[in-house]
């Protein structure tokens, strides 16, 4: 089945040029974490592609001139090509951009109500990325501990907190010295939405990152620093592909197989689980703003179905 679009009338649409402060996706990309700008900004490249065949641009598309005939053909096509979650993902974005050009004055509020009012796309799809063995973590930390130099400290460091307090890379770098407190093991963590909790190095995750701080000296100001290839240190903050490009030179040195750094986080929901921890609680410490989102990460469930499909015995002998 291919869906057919409702072409949009290009011609009697609002300006294609206008100042950012006025513009609907920069308004829209302003209100967002920094972290998912990047990603909603290449849904809204898509979404202008599907709409005109390429000839707008998520720039030069007139958001105003959108009504539901063209959303709801764009929802069919998401739901067409995407998996669910993709294409809701980039339907939230749809409907972020329309708000704002409601606000902005180039959309009336019927239309604007008209053109948002799309169902969620159904469906269910099998989490993605994997979670790490025992013997992966381990591996990995035994290749940070092997390496003496100011490199191995931070990435074992950097380790302990991604995997030890479940926490996002893009959190990791906007950590500060005095976010941690070496006492208690407590780290306050600024999430997703401007929302801060604690989160705790506990059980050698604290000693690695003391460890590291004994290298990286007392100085205030980034937690997690660049190093140059000699070993000196640079007081500014690492960034977020750095410490994607450090994962994946750890996995090589330790013979594991590819991973992301998102999949620590999902190793760290599921083990917490394993172990016996509160859902809720695991739900607070990983920064979901919903206990569903941390459901999606269990495991356990997963587990009952391949012991319940062990006891059915399939008499096949060659």
């Amino acid at each position: 089945m291919t869906t057919e679009l409702v072409s949009m009338p290009t011609e009697a649409l609002a300006p294609r040029s206008m100042p950012a402060d006025r513009h609907p996706v920069a308004t829209y990309l302003r209100s967002i974490g920094s972290g998912s700008r990047r990603t909603m900004g290449e849904s809204l490249e898509l979404i202008a592609d599907i709409l005109t065949s390429g000839q707008f641009d998520a720039q030069t598309l007139p958001w105003g001139g959108l009504r539901y005939q063209h959303t709801s053909a764009v929802r069919a096509v998401l739901a067409e090509r995407y998996a669910t979650a993709t294409a809701n993902k980039m339907l939230s974005a749809l409907r972020g951009v329309l708000r704002e050009a409601w606000r902005l004055g180039y959309l009336t509020p019927a239309d604007y109500s008209r053109a948002i009012d799309l169902k969620p796309v159904k469906g269910t799809t099998l989490p993605r990325g994997r979670c790490l063995d025992a013997g992966e973590i381990n591996a990995i930390f035994a290749t940070c501990c092997a390496d003496d130099s100011p490199a191995g400290y931070r990435d074992a460091a950097l380790l302990a907190l991604l995997y030890g307090a479940g926490i996002r890379r893009s959190e990791a770098v906007g950590l500060d010295t005095d976010d941690y407190n070496a006492s208690t093991g407590e780290v306050r963590v600024q999430g997703k939405g401007n929302r801060e909790r604690l989160v705790y190095a506990s059980n050698g995750a604290g000693d690695a990152v003391n460890d590291w701080l004994a290298v990286r000296g007392e100085t205030p100001g980034p937690l997690f620093l660049p190093i140059r290839k000699g070993g000196s240190v640079q007081h500014r903050r690492m960034t977020t592909e750095a410490v994607y490009k450090m994962l994946v030179k750890r996995a090589k040195q330790a013979g594991v197989a590819s991973f992301s750094p998102h999949d620590l986080r999902r190793t760290f929901i599921g083990d917490m689980l394993d172990a016996g921890a509160d859902i809720s609680l695991v739900q607070r410490l990983a920064g979901h703003a919903n206990v569903t989102t941390t459901q999606r990460y269990d495991r356990r469930p997963e587990e009952a179905k391949k012991k319940a499909a062990a006891l059915l015995h399939v008499p096949y002998r060659r």
